[in-house]
């Protein structure tokens, strides 16, 4: 069976399609841990890990009735933070950020915060990452912020200096901020004290590292747009443990056949059982 399915996957023309986007050229390799939980189905959606808190939060943002959800009031010369229910503190975990760029403004940051990081303040301010409790990545800029300080730009190979990403681009664009999607996932490696971004299907590499260990973190924004509205999702998460050997397994098999096969899973020549397990882990 081996030996076939070696011939089915090798025998296929590859035919992904090349990528407009920036982002595929700034990318970082993964650890298997976590590609394996980026490849995972997501957890149920009513997850408490999913719930913006009802009580750590700006007077100027409301909740959605599922918590999942919330909007920032048309309040001026106010900076507002909101952070998740649950935090985490030990472990591998993923969020999922929706905020729309139409809808960011200015001072539009995502990152994360202990219980400690305020969470309104006058005036428009960077707030997640104003101060030693959080550490945040301001959208509009790409600038990375903790302890009110800019710390440089993320993804840290902005600035061209790999001979891959100067071939796509030229030297004036590298000047530009790059336009982040509205779709954001939020990487939390507790365990190793590190804290990244996968933005369009590519992870951006570590944004900070050092984080406090053992300490309770949260996801965390803040906005000072009126109407901004921001949807928080736990996606998955891993213990300190390495991947199973199946979970590798099937990782190497959806990374063959790409974005567009998704579907031809079920074309493989494996018993139903394992067709099924390649379906419904991704």
């Amino acid at each position: 069976m081996g030996l076939s399915l070696s011939a089915w996957l090798y025998g296929r023309v590859d035919d992904s399609h090349p990528s407009s986007s920036a982002f595929p050229h700034l990318a970082v390799p993964t650890s298997s841990r976590l590609a394996v939980t980026l490849n995972s189905s997501p957890v149920a959606s009513e997850d408490p890990h999913s719930h913006w808190s009802l009580v750590h939060h700006s007077p100027h943002f409301l909740l959605s009735d599922c918590k999942q959800e919330v909007t920032r009031s048309p309040v001026e010369l106010s900076s507002d933070g909101v952070r998740a229910e649950m935090g985490v503190k030990s472990g591998l975990h993923v969020w999922e950020v929706l905020w729309s760029s139409n809808l960011r403004g200015s001072h539009a940051v995502i990152g994360i915060s202990n219980q400690n990081c305020p969470l309104q303040a006058s005036g428009y301010n960077v707030l997640i990452g104003g101060d030693s409790e959080s550490w945040g990545w301001e959208l509009k800029t790409n600038q990375l912020w903790h302890a009110g300080q800019s710390l440089g730009l993320y993804p840290e190979n902005r600035k061209w200096g790999h001979s891959e990403a100067r071939k796509h681009f030229m030297p004036k664009e590298a000047e530009t901020p790059l336009n982040i999607p509205e779709r954001i996932l939020l990487v939390l490696d507790a365990d190793a004290g590190t804290l990244g971004f996968v933005v369009d299907g590519c992870f951006l590499g570590v944004a900070f590292k050092d984080l406090p260990p053992g300490e309770e973190l949260f996801p965390a924004v803040s906005s000072v747009r009126g109407g901004a509205s921001i949807r928080l999702r736990y996606l998955n998460g891993a213990t300190r443990d390495p991947p199973a050997l199946m979970a590798l397994c099937g990782l190497s098999i959806h990374q063959f056949l790409g974005k567009d096969r998704q579907n031809q899973a079920e074309k493989l020549p494996l018993p139903p059982r394992l067709q099924h397990y390649l379906i419904s882990c991704h």
